[in-house]
């Protein structure tokens, strides 16, 4: 028999992995629910270029007295960055703009942070919308999710990433705009 503990232990790891929205069960080479596996559309270079750019964003961020890069989600598509999440005061958010603007090779930034704070059982309730809205998208016909960032902070959803048509677009703005307990929407999608 297991310890308790232990069982306690998996059970925890277990409800982790089911609220962070793991990626889509693939079975015999096809995902759950016929949803046919997409590609990022950047090149493979862009798609380095954009890694690089969020990381040295990060670093920018970390690098900072404010200490504000913990609380702060970079993404970068062909060079324009979003910045998600939940900071402390209006100062620290146009900070972290300021300086995620002076890093090199970065097109643009837009600013989605929000001031106030984050509990817990908020983060435990954003991760519950997050995973909702990753499987709408899976499920969603016509919408190639896994180009697709998934970002919630207080109930705001952000998308990030490239779709091939407004249609596509609009369909994912949708999906995600249904969903218990989403309260804003962002579209950060670009068309391809």
């Amino acid at each position: 028999m297991f310890h308790p503990r232990i069982i306690v232990l998996f059970g925890i790891v277990a409800l982790f992995f089911f609220l962070a929205g793991c990626a889509p069960v693939v079975v015999g080479g096809a995902a759950v629910g016929g949803y046919k596996m997409g590609t990022d559309e950047r090149t493979t270079n862009q798609m380095a270029e954009d890694a690089n750019l969020s990381t040295a964003v990060k670093t920018r961020l970390a690098d900072d007295s404010l200490g504000t890069a913990y609380r702060i989600d970079v993404d970068v598509v062909e060079g324009h960055v979003t910045l998600s999440g939940v900071v402390k005061s209006t100062e620290e958010a146009n900070r972290a703009v300021r300086l995620a603007k002076t890093v090199q090779g970065v097109k643009g930034v837009r600013n989605n942070l929000q001031v106030g704070d984050r509990s817990f059982s908020d983060a435990m309730s954003d991760s519950w919308v997050s995973s909702k809205v990753k499987s709408a998208l899976v499920a969603e016909p016509g919408v190639r999710s896994l180009n697709i960032d998934v970002d919630v902070y207080l109930g705001v959803v952000t998308l990030t990433g490239l779709v091939d048509s407004q249609t596509e677009r609009t369909k994912a703005l949708a999906v995600a705009r249904r969903i218990e307990g989403v309260k804003r929407v962002v579209d950060n999608l670009k068309v391809r």
